[in-house]
């Protein structure tokens, strides 16, 4: 991606210097994500993974945190990508005749408190829609390229702007509908609901490729790289990967095939009418 002497967004809290403790919380970091990919990968609201714990006290204590020249370049280029998520969604919502208030991207190393609860890194990055905030240890981004063979700068912002597609869910009443609708149901159309909201977040991704096109961002093969991350998501991959047997009832995020399907279409179109996944026949 083009993306080096753009605008950066100020909207960032560095507590990369921040160490946070909590009882009942042991080990740590990304030797979790295995297991963590399966329950939340790139998902919303965190609070149900985060609760069992919610009674435990919490400390905090902080140190300077110096950066890498690699890790600054990575800080620049997240900065750079909500930049432009920023852009993109104050006109989307100006042309419906509302104000867009962007979230706030939190940037954390192994351990983050957020009013949904204390996350570690294995969870990856996640939106709590109490706090408003994207929460983002930046290692995630190699553990896309590791573990999952998805890395490159488009998979790297396609997560920033799948999260604050959460974010935008949240600001136009979409998640506390689904949200409602998911207390009335059972557990499989519960499930059912999870994925349309998660596709719909993958569709404001693909938003946001046809913005950053259009702005003079992309290059040849950054889509691929999306591709291949919303790919390597896929709660059916994701099972097998984790040694087990696929079951769609159990499916929160949607399949491969599906994530990829809905960021192109958010990539081709770049409307909210193609994210509409909730009036979707066929997912």
């Amino acid at each position: 991606m083009r993306w080096e002497g753009r605008r950066q967004s100020s909207n960032i809290e560095d507590r990369r210097g921040m160490r946070v403790s909590r009882g009942g919380l042991v080990g740590g970091g990304l030797g979790t994500l295995a297991i963590a990919l399966l329950v939340m990968f790139l998902g919303g609201d965190p609070t149900p993974v985060l609760q069992n714990a919610a009674n435990a006290p919490v400390e905090t204590t902080s140190e300077p945190y110096v950066e890498t020249p690699e890790e600054a370049e990575r800080r620049e280029f997240v900065a750079t990508m909500l930049a432009t998520t920023e852009d993109l969604w104050a006109e989307k919502f100006a042309a419906m005749g509302g104000r867009y208030q962007p979230p706030r991207l939190v940037l954390f190393r192994e351990r983050v408190n957020s009013t949904c609860g204390v996350a570690e890194s294995g969870v990856g990055p996640f939106y709590c829609p109490p706090d408003e905030g994207v929460f983002l240890d930046m290692t995630f981004f190699d553990e896309m390229a590791t573990q999952l063979q998805a890395g490159g700068d488009f998979a790297h912002a396609y997560v920033v702007a799948h999260e604050v597609g959460h974010h935008v869910q949240h600001r136009l009443g979409i998640s506390s509908r689904v949200q409602g609708m998911r207390q009335r149901v059972g557990e499989v159309e519960a499930n059912q609901l999870s994925v349309r909201l998660e596709l719909q977040a993958d569709c404001f991704a693909g938003i946001f490729g046809n913005y950053a096109d259009k702005q003079g961002m992309m290059e040849p093969g950054d889509f691929d790289e999306g591709q291949r991350a919303a790919s390597a998501i896929g709660d059916d991959r994701l099972q097998r990967k984790a040694g087990g047997t696929v079951i769609p009832d159990s499916f929160t995020h949607g399949t491969s095939e599906q994530r990829q399907r809905w960021l192109h279409r958010g990539m081709e179109r770049g409307s909210f009418e193609t994210c509409d996944t909730f009036k979707a026949a066929d997912l």
